[in-house]
């Protein structure tokens, strides 16, 4: 008797249009040719050495079983004090911060929470591309809306034309990425003008909220009390602590909304690495661990800038994140990846095109590096970069 080929069974996608990350793409290119990778976001350098030792000292202490749902009181107490002390707004511990498993989870169980099949999310292009995939599993449209073209600055004719009865959520990224500008005290009031008559929510992600420059100040959806109280506030020890790789992040939102949050959280996630936790709360004990974020990453941008000033690049201003885009229309006139895949293949700097970040593409010979690495890192590529 012959027994058939086993036989994989069919299924149809729930995300159709996705397929590899540009971010997996570029590195892996990078990789091959020996370029150095200014391309994904995260650093080549290591962080302090005294969050290791809190969190192996949270190891040995016997901290390794599951910590409640919602996250160690310890690192919630934390992380509610640091939001009082910046931005003026009291978070209970208790029943309005969650620890998440790094900002993206954070980001699609917020959606999930409060999404339905039909309702309508209004992203603003150019976006982090967990946005759209997010929505679409939750059964949701994202309805994209391009950030003023050159600027970067949020079009609130655009947004205000795209709400609709059908709108639940409206994403707002700021410090943004990719294009490192920065949303400002009259951006937020106009934001809670145009939805004080809705039941319109907000997504605020604030992954970048330690780096802002030259003296400014980052405009937290906390601060605004309007925007607060319909806001679900996503941030990430990753980014502020140079650990991307442990993937803990948190959300600080009204206990109404907290509620429905961890209906999700405790089904996709249930709870994150303890003994990090501990580690991570230890560690915020000493506020100048996030609050030397900024002098530190500008320092950095200014050395990347300076060393770009003579170039053919164009620079884009850079008012925060540890991204920096530039326009390359001095040096040729391919489209944004083609020219990313000769920068990676001939020059030896991966980057990322811009493109990307838009629904459908949109091109503006416009690439994004990253220049959270270390200074002899930033002095290789630009060396390289030189010879364009």
């Amino acid at each position: 008797m012959t027994i058939p080929p086993a036989r994989i069974p069919e299924i149809s996608s729930r995300l159709p249009s996705v397929g590899t990350t540009i971010f997996t793409v570029m590195s892996a290119l990078a990789q091959q040719h020996g370029a150095v990778n200014l391309g994904q976001g995260f650093p080549d350098f290591d962080c302090d050495p005294a969050l290791l030792e809190a969190v192996t000292k949270a190891m040995h202490a016997g901290l390794n079983q599951y910590p409640p749902m919602a996250g160690v009181p310890a690192l919630r107490e934390a992380v509610a004090a640091k939001i009082e002390s910046m931005y003026g707004r009291r978070y209970d511990p208790g029943s309005e911060i969650t620890i998440t498993a790094g900002a993206t989870q954070a980001i699609i169980t917020a959606i999930l929470a409060i999404v339905h099949p039909g309702d309508e999310v209004i992203v603003l292009d150019p976006c982090y591309d967990s946005y759209e995939p997010s929505i679409e599993l939750a059964g949701g449209r994202a309805v994209h809306v391009p950030l003023t073209p050159g600027s970067f600055r949020p079009d609130f004719a655009r947004i205000s034309a795209a709400l609709s009865p059908r709108t639940r959520a409206l994403i707002v990224n700021t410090p943004h990425n990719p294009s490192a500008t920065v949303w400002t005290r009259e951006d937020m009031q106009r934001l809670a003008d145009l939805l004080r008559p809705t039941d319109v929510l907000v997504i605020s992600d604030e992954v970048y909220e330690h780096m802002v420059y030259d003296g400014a100040r980052h405009e937290s959806a906390a601060r605004h009390p309007e925007l607060a109280q319909r806001a679900f506030i996503v941030s990430s020890f990753g980014k502020t602590y140079h650990v991307t790789g442990w993937k803990v992040g948190y959300v600080a939102a009204p206990a109404p909304l907290t509620a429905e949050f961890r209906k999700v959280h405790q089904f996709n996630v249930f709870t994150v690495n303890t003994p990090m936790q501990h580690g991570l709360a230890a560690f915020m004990a000493d506020p100048t661990h996030h609050l030397g974020l900024a002098a530190f990453y500008q320092r950095k941008r200014d050395l990347f800038r300076a060393g770009l000033a003579g170039s053919r690049f164009k620079l884009l201003p850079c008012e925060g994140t540890y991204f920096q885009c530039v326009d390359y229309s001095a040096i040729g006139d391919e489209p944004e990846e083609a020219f990313c895949r000769r920068l990676t293949t001939e020059v030896g700097v991966a980057a990322i095109p811009l493109s990307a970040f838009y629904q459908g593409g949109f091109e503006q010979r416009i690439v994004r590096f990253c220049f959270a690495k270390k200074d002899e890192t930033l002095a290789l590529a630009l060396e390289r970069l030189a010879a364009l």
